[in-house]
């Protein structure tokens, strides 16, 4: 399509595992052009299946299952997209599918981290060339395999001579340290931000997410059980470093509940618990350094999660991502749109800054497409 953008789909399923966002990317001479956002709930028991899998206790039939059934509806969700921009799949140039994390551990000995979505079923069932599998190289490279956004955070929000920090609010909080001027991009996962909220909120409202902070602002904050959250040595290790719900999950909630003499009102606990991932994300940037913070996932529309590390950055400007061009929910996605680009141009996709990889890397493995659409 002559003086048209260039067009890539990022497909992103997170850390909450409530669902597939895809994002439809046209890219440019100046960055992006314009984009298309869809979200896309799970099929069926599949969430209950990944959730299963999540916690170590799947079998491999179940896992090859999964692996086919998300991949299909990874497929409808990239068509969603492309039909809602009005384009045909043979306009998209490739697909970056990030899938879905089902195990991330990077310890030593044999560090690893999985995802499924398979990307065969992708591209088959679009006809789109296909990147996926965008992590394992950065691990065998000695580095976290995460986060990986903040290579694409810095290409698109960098400003000359301007400080800035993008929060990614997902399942997990993450953030990236943007210099305006000489040095490397830092960032890292700072620990939880939704995925707890979201799993305490549902076990006592029956809601998949807190609307608008809206419970979490009818309680307060119980101080003894931030400490103890706090404790986690997890906060304390000096990046590279990277965490998911293998760490952050429902045991790791209970266990520091149980340390306390009362258990707190839900209310409070969701309350604290947001608390929680204000002050952590705060804390690193302050640490850090930053002119201008912009929030991006989930997490940027709660009000009072917004306004919390407003309040514990008071150097510094807040606002969401869609001041920079890019709406919140798009980011992550597009991130992954950014990597299949970088991929099929063969130009690295990881910061060894943020990963600690020995070095730049291209990521991803390829999928082509059906005739009129192959890419490699």
């Amino acid at each position: 399509m002559a003086g048209q953008p260039d067009w890539y789909i990022g497909l992103m399923s997170g850390t909450s595992m409530d669902g597939i966002d895809a994002v439809l990317v046209g890219f440019g001479p100046q960055g992006i052009e314009t984009s298309w956002h869809t979200s896309h709930s799970y099929p069926d028991n599949l969430q209950a299946q990944l959730e299963e899998l999540a916690s170590n206790q799947g079998t491999p039939s179940l896992l090859g299952e999964a692996d086919a059934r998300l991949g299909d509806a990874f497929a409808h969700a990239a068509l969603a997209v492309t039909e809602k921009a009005g384009l045909k799949p043979e306009h998209v140039t490739a697909i970056g599918s990030h899938g879905q994390t089902v195990q991330h551990r990077t310890e030593p000995p044999s560090p690893f981290s999985l995802q499924i979505a398979d990307p065969n079923r992708i591209a088959e069932g679009t006809g789109i060339t296909t990147v996926g599998d965008f992590r394992r190289r950065d691990i065998a490279a000695g580095g976290q395999g995460a986060p990986l956004a903040p290579a694409f955070h810095t290409w698109l929000f960098s400003a000359p001579g301007r400080m800035r920090c993008l929060i990614n609010l997902g399942g997990i909080a993450n953030i990236t340290l943007i210099p305006g001027d000489d040095g490397p991009p830092r960032g890292h996962d700072t620990g939880p931000a939704n995925r707890l909220m979201d799993l305490w909120c549902r076990r006592h409202q029956g809601h998949s997410f807190d609307h608008n902070g809206e419970w979490a602002a009818s309680g307060t904050v119980c101080e003894p059980l931030l400490r103890t959250f706090l404790s986690d040595t997890y906060f304390s290790r000096q990046p590279p470093k990277s965490t998911g719900r293998e760490h952050f999950n429902e045991n790791w909630l209970e266990t520091h509940l149980s340390t306390l003499p009362d258990t707190p009102k839900p209310e409070d606990v969701q309350r604290t618990l947001l608390e929680l991932t204000a002050v952590t994300v705060t804390r690193d940037i302050n640490a850090m350094g930053s002119e201008e913070v912009f929030l991006a996932g989930g997490g940027a529309f709660n009000p009072l999660l917004a306004e919390r590390i407003a309040s514990l950055l008071p150097e510094a400007s807040v606002d969401s991502t869609t001041t920079l061009g890019l709406d919140p929910q798009s980011v992550e996605g597009a991130a992954f749109a950014w990597l299949a680009r970088q991929r099929l141009n063969n130009a690295p996709g990881n910061l060894p800054s943020v990963t600690g990889a020995s070095g730049p890397r291209v990521l991803g493995g390829v999928w082509p497409g059906r005739a009129g659409n192959l890419r490699c």
